[in-house]
């Protein structure tokens, strides 16, 4: 099967390729690189050799020209190109917006065009301000004022959810959507505001470990190799179609907790240092305090369930930044 992932050299999009090598399948990547790396395309490169049944076009899927050839070739999409991180978000609002919409829009209407099946990649950024847990997928969203560009992220990926469903609706499209919750592993960097790698470096080079805020906030965290699991079994399952899933994990943890178990994880002699959000971030950020996923929409339709632990996650990642 010809398979194409848009935001293919990303983190998550390389371990879904890799994924998708390793079963047999023919992959296309476009990715512009502006959040990938061709680090990840040269590492797949590497390990296909021998198959020579990976094909990457360093495009943006704005491209109008390399998309209708791609989507036209491929039998269906994993859609996962999208402005990535928070600290990214917040440097690049204006284009952020655009690639998410826009970007999401055009695979749509190709997918529409070509009937191919696509699965669109949300956020669990779309939840917003909630304060209960878990979040389930019929939930009610909370975002904060239009003046905190934190919010565009959120409202520009519940645009692409709705641009999805409408296809579904009146053009019969075959489309899943997924909502990931803070998905962590190996290649992922912490340049844009992802708190793990972040967190794990400073503690492995012995620097205060950065908690912004008092640290009180919750999170759950995947592993990319569930993640990946959950996507292509969503692809797989004909009752997924037109649906929305939740893709997280089951350990919720205070950031500050984080810090301490990564601290002890590492045997770092690194102390946390607490900074102020409006020191660590431009004027239009806004934290969400809780943010846990419900995972039984997927468990009923897949029967998925995290392999990976927080501590299993935690040593992958300091393994690899080593």
């Amino acid at each position: 099967m010809r398979i194409l992932i848009t935001g293919g050299a990303g983190f998550i999009g390389s371990h879904l390729a890799e994924a998708l090598l390793e079963a047999g399948e023919e992959v296309y990547i476009i990715d512009d690189l502006s959040t990938g790396s061709i680090d990840n395309i040269n590492l797949l490169q590497r390990k296909n050799v021998e198959n020579a049944r990976l094909f990457f076009h360093e495009k943006s899927i704005l491209d109008d020209e390399t998309m209708l050839d791609l989507v036209g070739t491929c039998d269906m999409v994993y859609h996962l190109a999208a402005a990535v991180g928070v600290q990214y978000i917040l440097d690049n609002p204006l284009k952020s917006i655009k690639i998410n919409i826009q970007g999401t829009e055009r695979v749509l209407e190709l997918c529409a065009r070509f009937k191919k099946k696509v699965l669109i990649a949300s956020s669990s950024e779309v939840y917003g301000k909630h304060l209960h847990a878990p979040l389930v997928e019929t939930d009610n969203l909370i975002y904060g004022p239009s003046s905190k560009f934190r919010w565009s992220y959120a409202a520009s990926k519940l645009i692409d959810e709705f641009f999805a469903i409408a296809y579904h609706r009146m053009n019969a499209l075959d489309i899943v959507i997924t909502r990931l919750f803070n998905t962590v592993g190996p290649r992922q960097t912490g340049a844009y505001g992802m708190v793990i790698p972040r967190l794990v470096l400073q503690a492995l080079k012995n620097e205060p470990l950065t908690v912004y805020g008092d640290g009180s906030q919750t999170r759950t965290f995947t592993h990319v190799k569930d993640v990946v699991r959950a996507l292509i079994a969503l692809m797989n399952t004909q009752s997924a179609i037109g649906e929305t899933f939740n893709i997280g994990g089951t350990e919720e943890i205070s950031i500050k907790d984080l810090a301490l178990k990564i601290i002890e994880k590492t045997k770092s002699a690194s102390k946390i240092e607490f900074i102020p959000y409006e020191k660590a971030f431009a004027k239009d950020f806004e934290d969400m305090q809780r943010r846990v996923p419900g995972i039984e929409k997927i468990a009923q339709h897949t029967g998925f369930q995290p392999h990976f632990t927080l501590d299993d996650i935690l040593g992958e990642v300091a393994s690899y930044l080593q």
